[in-house]
C-alpha cells in the first residue's frame, strides 16, 4: 500500500486520539485498579482458588451429575466466585475496565458515525447498539432478521 498524505494524517490522528485514551482518567483509574489487582496477596489467593476449582468445574461438566463430585464442586465453585466477586480490587477493577471500554466503544461510534450512519460498529454494548436490531456487526449473514 502506498503512502498518501491523507492516510498519513489520519494514522496521525488515531495515534492521538490513542494518546489521549492511554493519558485519560479513566486509564489512569484503570492502571491503579489492575496493579492493586495483581498486587494484593488476598485478592491473588481468591483468584488461584477460583481459577483452580474452574478447573476441576470443567472436569465436572464432561461428566454431569454422574460425576463423583459432582455436587461439592459445583457448590464450591459458586462459593468460590461469590468470594473472589465481592473482592474490592476485583469490583473496583471490573468497574475501571467497564468504563474504559465504554470510553472506547463512544469513541468507535463517533468514528463510525463520522463516515456514514450507515457503518456498523460492533461494541458489545446493548445501550451503543440499538440502531441495529442485530446488536451491530452480529456476523450472522442476516439471519438474525438485520440487514448485513
Amino acid at each position: 500500500m502506498l503512502a498518501t498524505i491523507e492516510s498519513v494524517k489520519i494514522i496521525e490522528k488515531a495515534e492521538l486520539i490513542a494518546e489521549l485514551v492511554i493519558a485519560s482518567e479513566i486509564a489512569d483509574k484503570y492502571r491503579v485498579s489492575y496493579h492493586k489487582l495483581m498486587n494484593d496477596k488476598a485478592t491473588k489467593k481468591k483468584i488461584v482458588e477460583f481459577t483452580k476449582m474452574k478447573e476441576l468445574y470443567a472436569d465436572v461438566q464432561r461428566f454431569g451429575r454422574y460425576h463423583p463430585d459432582y455436587k461439592e464442586i459445583m457448590i464450591k465453585t459458586r462459593e468460590l466466585k461469590r468470594e473472589m466477586d465481592l473482592d474490592e480490587n476485583v469490583a473496583n477493577f471490573r468497574r475501571a475496565e467497564m468504563e474504559l471500554q465504554t470510553l472506547l466503544d463512544e469513541i468507535s461510534l463517533i468514528i463510525g458515525r463520522s463516515v456514514s450512519e450507515h457503518i456498523k460498529v460492533p461494541t458489545g454494548n446493548p445501550f451503543f447498539d440499538s440502531g441495529s436490531s442485530c446488536g451491530g456487526g452480529c456476523g450472522s449473514g442476516g439471519a438474525c432478521g438485520c440487514s448485513a
